[in-house]
């Protein structure tokens, strides 16, 4: 079975046959592609596989995951398949690559960041935790995704103070609305716009690695 979704893949340089490994799924924001997104995982490669998706959709100059019916609302159909999309290449990967089914990290910034807590709640307990960089949750994922507990699933969410964007409450509700499910949340703002800072990068690279102690 071919993969459901173009991607980019970088392990450990010396990777173990006989080890199954923590798997990072990292998602693109609009515009962009799967091969910028790997200058913001640099070095993690050696303790993940990582898989940086392409989204399905032309956006140029890049692509994009879902489409906007008006501001900070998606079209539903599309962002549900974009979702599943995400789910199945999840499968494919722990079908094709010696990953660690307890140790899956959903990774975005931007779109990829609204579609990695989106998929996040779709999957439940099969991940472990979020990286979600600038972005929200659309009001029909809060109502129609997953709402059983959280409990068990750790979240790294991060928002520029000065984000012209997505405003910087979109951020705080998202960390407000895992903290109601129980989820255990990590929430750091930056004085920066929509971007993701070098000191954002240390602290989500660092909150990765300490997850996987």
């Amino acid at each position: 079975m071919s993969a459901p979704l173009v991607y980019e893949l970088q392990k450990p340089r010396k990777a173990d046959p006989g080890k199954t490994y923590p798997a990072l799924f990292v998602m693109h924001g609009m515009g962009s592609n799967e091969k910028d997104m790997l200058n913001l995982v640099n070095g993690l490669e050696e303790y993940f596989y990582i898989f940086s998706i392409r989204g399905p959709l032309e956006r140029p100059p890049g692509y994009a995951f879902f489409t906007i019916e008006r501001y900070g609302k998606p079209h539903q159909e599309v962002f549900e398949a974009a979702v599943d999309k995400v789910k199945d290449f999840i499968g494919w990967a722990e079908g094709e690559y010696p990953l660690d089914a307890s140790r899956i990290y959903l990774l975005g910034f931007s779109q990829g960041a609204i579609l990695s807590m989106a998929a996040g709640l779709a999957l439940g307990k099969r991940i472990k935790g979020i990286v979600a960089l600038s972005g929200y949750i659309p009001e029909f994922v809060k109502t129609e995704f997953q709402q059983s507990s959280m409990d068990g699933l750790s979240l790294f969410i991060s928002h520029g103070e000065q984000d012209q964007a997505l405003p910087f409450e979109w951020g705080q509700a998202s960390r407000d609305y895992f903290e109601s499910l129980g989820a255990d949340v990590t929430f750091k703002h930056y004085p920066v716009p929509h971007t993701v800072s070098l000191q954002n990068y240390k602290d989500f690279e660092k909150w990765l690695l300490d997850s996987l102690a």
